[in-house]
């Protein structure tokens, strides 16, 4: 994937460079929701090399640390877009990082959460327009 590859309309984003599977203005869900970071920042980020998530049960809040992601260039921290506890991790990408950079919308998410709340979260739109994207 590259930065012209779309960003998916059917979630929401934040500036942080993560999205949440919610879709813009939808109510929290009742069920988890997957978290990961977007093809602008898996660009940015070069060939990941590592990558650290939360442990399942903890509980995280919306623009705070809650992990990591290394890559050759750089280190960068994952600021969840939602708060609330931890449901799920995706272990193929703590064995496999390259699949957050090769399917960021897809194969390479990162966490679920069962949300609480959120921070403040922007459309595709908003998004693509702040970052100078498609979507």
């Amino acid at each position: 994937m590259t930065s012209e590859t779309p960003i998916p309309n059917d979630r929401s984003y934040t500036d942080d460079h993560e999205w949440v599977a919610i879709a813009p203005g939808a109510p929290l869900p009742d069920t988890p929701v997957r978290v990961g970071i977007t093809s602008i920042a898996a660009d940015s980020l070069g060939e990941l090399v590592f990558v650290e998530l939360p442990e399942v049960g903890a509980s995280i809040t919306a623009g705070e640390s809650c992990g990591e992601v290394e890559s050759t260039k750089t280190v960068s921290e994952l600021f969840p877009p939602v708060s609330g506890r931890v449901t799920l991790v995706n272990a193929d990408v703590v064995d496999d990082p390259g699949l957050v950079t090769s399917d960021p919308y897809g194969r390479g998410w990162l966490f679920a959460v069962q949300p609480t709340g959120a921070g403040n979260l922007l459309t595709a739109a908003e998004y693509a327009k702040n970052n100078g994207a498609d979507t």
